[in-house]
């Protein structure tokens, strides 16, 4: 089925809250599909940044699963299982468990985590096919804008 398209006018009715909802779920959904292609889920990569300190972790401390999903409580979806997925990393070797049940990073961990963060800028670039920088900083602009509308808070990532 194709849509006609939408005048200007009637993209201004249309409600934002359908449409980022829509765009969330497409993104996920072809950001995960590239992530399992390359043989790793997105829960998996967020794992081993969560635990680098060569990326998000400021110390590259231990963490267990629940303060995990602490510091992913803002973009963990609710079918992720970071528990299973730790399982995976450790079966792999890439992440080693202590006798306090902290997950660390090993070396084939952090070589791992390089070698899948080199994918990011690919699959963004299809994502951002046909849209310029300043048409996408400007839509951020807008969102973060209806965000603070509504009481949100969107000055952090």
């Amino acid at each position: 089925m194709t849509l006609r398209q939408l005048t200007d006018t009637e993209l201004a009715a249309q409600p934002a809250a359908y449409w980022t909802g829509v765009a969330y779920e497409a993104l996920i959904a072809f950001i995960r599909e590239r992530q399992a292609e390359l043989g790793f889920t997105q829960p998996q990569f967020w794992l081993l940044r969560s635990l680098s300190a060569n990326d998000l972790s400021p110390d590259g401390r231990g963490l267990t699963v629940p303060e995990l999903q602490q510091a992913m409580s803002t973009y963990i979806r609710f079918e992720d299982d970071l528990a299973a997925e730790s399982e995976v990393l450790v079966e792999r070797g890439w992440l080693t468990r202590d006798e306090d049940g902290r997950l660390w990073i090993t070396e084939a961990g952090e070589d791992a985590r390089a070698g899948l963060k080199r994918h990011a800028p690919g699959i963004r670039a299809h994502v951002h096919q046909a849209i310029d920088d300043a048409d996408y900083v400007t839509a951020l602009k807008v969102l973060r804008q209806m965000i603070r509308n509504t009481g949100g808070s969107a000055d952090t990532l």
